[in-house]
């Protein structure tokens, strides 16, 4: 029985180039021309999740071109990619909302809270070990504690509550817990 060995030929390649042949049309001929009638239905849930996608898109493009080196090392990148892309394409999914929601809005709406919650940035780039005023509360407080050491400083902190407390009238109800300096932890 004769086997037609050039549609087993084409076979082969289509299913081993599955992800070439696919990711096109998953990650632009349908974005495209649901964004088109997206544009053209006037819905505005629709609009904003074909903007979202298409910012979505382009950070992915932009990680790929400047990771491409990078990405060549691991064979299964583009069917990784194809099905990060169809989570971000299919309507069933909503993943491009979830990932804008989640990842891209706070960063663009606060980028300093955002930065905070994925690594420490500092505040001083350049400078890690800034400098102290001597105006400084904190500067004054360790310059006094260096000369007269903490146990003074703490009962100079009791004596200012106390002192405040009487300001305020009060000889009646004590909101206050005051410590005696020689009662031992």
């Amino acid at each position: 029985m004769p086997s037609n060995s050039g549609d087993d030929n084409v076979l082969q390649v289509l299913v081993k180039n599955f992800d070439v042949l696919a990711l096109p049309l998953v990650a632009l001929v349908y974005p495209l021309y649901a964004s088109v009638k997206a544009i053209e239905t006037r819905s505005l849930a629709e609009d904003e999740q074909w903007l979202t996608y298409w910012v979505l898109y382009a950070i992915i493009s932009l990680f790929e071109l400047i990771f491409s080196k990078l990405l060549d090392w691991f064979p299964i990148w583009p069917f990784l990619k194809l099905i990060g892309i169809c989570w971000l394409v299919l309507p069933q999914f909503n993943g491009a909302e979830h990932v804008y929601r989640h990842f891209i809005r706070p960063f663009y709406m606060n980028p300093q809270r955002a930065s905070t919650n994925i690594w420490y940035v500092p505040q001083n780039k350049l400078n890690f070990f800034p400098k102290r005023d001597d105006n400084d509360i904190l500067t004054a407080a360790e310059k006094y504690m260096e000369k007269h050491g903490t146990d003074a400083f703490e009962r100079m902190i009791v004596r200012k509550d106390s002192y405040e407390r009487g300001r305020r009238g009060g000889g009646g109800s004590n909101d206050y817990m005051t410590f005696d300096d020689d009662y031992r932890y």
